[in-house]
């Protein structure tokens, strides 16, 4: 392969991108990148009655969100235009046109009732439910009788008999259908509106598209493509059917495996790098035990012969464990930027954020971000700092109050905070430390009465962080309310 590589990600915009949808554009977009060539993105939207502008805004933002931009196509221009499918109808209709008079497609007259009939038939026979040919060969006399009815008419491909079509694939290998089992498909619907199957072989071939990299769900459309192909005289692209995406309890992956659409992940303060790191590995294995890429790095690394057959598996937890990792690594200042909207909505930012009250959320957010599996919990890690009124969470922090040496503790630590010049998590570092050492306490005989005095938790943020982001005057209160000193 070589920078001759021509790729398409071609979404039906009728919901929002959901994962299989962005994990086929990225292994589209990996290969392209890979081998210097182009990725195309195109719409199909022949589903006049569920596609929506809507749905097509949301799935290009998806995908510049998640780093996958393209080269050609929608909101870009190129030379193989239009790019949504509603705008190519003359192109499928000329070609349909061609079809029907070289006697490679006919029109079929079949009412819904005939062919449940005839679906009926071949189910009680144990065959697979296909179309039988009642209309292949009409003489124009009953073609005439049929539209004088006012019977519609749809064009049907007519499949050669006898034959086998091989799927070549570059992840599975040569798979075999047999035509007879196909049964003729229809290709040009009552309406005008082309199929899935007829506009996608046009719209690949007229657009140059070498490699079609997408979901196993497709392998049983490759047949009726390639016939469509080889009877319209077109180069066939390369097929790559990727592995299926299942939940964790090995069936077919559903909103309660986890949210299904790239948006909802966004909607959480998931971050882009990490979900593409997570739908890189649902069916494709990099070489050695590293988890963790760049976009660059999965270039340089990808490959289809690492692309799996068997299904990939989605994680939840997994994906959490890498999205965690992705935040610990990340500037504070880009989390926080982050956290901004979820803490407004939980009502602890209100009016406007000032340079001052800015780097108090950031050192705040820095308090929790060890912490987070994604941005949209931060609410809950945070909420210790935004009630002055401390409930102890259970019984047990309540009985860490009740230790012979709190009282020392506190007062001696009281003392310190407002003597202190500043605090910082430097200071608060050094306030503790010297109140070990002072009092002759473990750490913990220390930190944990203190740490439950300040927030009613007995884990949370380090203790020299909850000290500077609640601040002084707030630090006293607390003490005061929960064992009663007061001046």
């Amino acid at each position: 392969m070589d920078n001759s590589v021509v790729v398409r990600f071609a979404p039906s915009p009728t919901g929002p991108l959901h994962i299989g949808g962005a994990r086929s554009a990225l292994f589209n977009w990996l290969l392209a990148r890979k081998y210097g060539g182009r990725i195309i993105v195109r719409i199909e939207d022949t589903d006049l009655e569920r596609s929506s502008t809507e749905s097509e805004e949301n799935i290009l933002e998806s995908l510049l969100w998640l780093g996958l931009d393209w080269d050609e196509g929608i909101k870009k221009g190129g030379e193989h235009g239009p790019y949504r499918q509603t705008e190519r109808l003359n192109i499928y209709a000329e070609a349909a046109g061609k079809l029907l008079e070289t006697g490679q497609a006919y029109y079929c007259y079949c009412t819904e009732e005939e062919l449940e009939a005839e679906r009926q038939a071949c189910m009680a026979k144990g065959e697979l439910p296909r179309y039988l040919g009642k209309c292949r060969s009409l003489s124009a006399e009953e073609r005439n009788r049929l539209e004088a009815e006012g019977r519609k008419r749809v064009i049907r491909f007519r499949v050669p008999d006898d034959e086998n079509v091989i799927v070549q694939d570059l992840v599975r290998g040569n798979v075999i259908f047999e035509s007879n089992g196909i049964g003729d498909y229809v290709i040009v619907k009552s309406d005008g509106i082309p199929t899935y199957n007829f506009a996608v072989v046009l719209d690949d071939s007229l657009m140059g598209v070498t490699h079609v990299i997408r979901g196993e769900e497709h392998l049983s459309n490759t047949p009726r493509q390639l016939l469509l192909y080889n009877a319209l005289g077109l180069k066939t692209p390369y097929f790559a059917h990727v592995s299926l995406i299942l939940g964790k309890d090995r069936s077919k992956m559903s909103k309660r495996h986890g949210s299904t659409s790239i948006e909802a992940y966004r909607s959480k303060g998931y971050l882009p790098e990490a979900l593409v790191n997570f739908l890189a590995l649902l069916g494709w294995s990099p070489a050695g035990e590293e988890e963790i890429f760049t976009l660059e790095e999965m270039v340089e690394q990808f490959s289809l012969d690492r692309v799996a057959k068997n299904p990939a598996v989605f994680d939840i937890d997994k994906l959490n464990w890498l999205n965690g990792s992705y935040i610990r690594k990340t500037d504070v200042g880009r989390i926080t930027d982050l956290a901004i909207p979820f803490l407004r909505e939980a009502g602890y930012v209100t009016g406007e954020v000032t340079p001052d009250r800015y780097e108090w959320l950031k050192m705040m957010v820095l308090s929790v971000q060890e912490k987070l599996e994604y941005v949209a919990q931060v609410t809950e890690h945070t909420k210790i700092y935004f009630d002055d009124h401390v409930k102890m969470e259970n019984e047990e922090a309540a009985a860490v109050l009740e230790e012979p040496e709190v009282q020392e503790v506190m007062r001696a630590f009281r003392q310190k905070i407002t003597e202190a010049e500043e605090l910082t998590p430097e200071s608060a570092k050094g306030v503790l430390k010297a109140l070990t050492k002072e009092l002759k306490l473990g750490g913990k005989k220390v930190y944990m009465p203190l740490r439950v005095a300040l927030t009613g938790q007995m884990h949370g943020p380090e203790l020299f962080y909850i000290i500077p982001v609640l601040g002084r005057d707030r630090v006293l209160v607390r003490l005061a309310q929960i064992i009663g000193l007061k001046d």
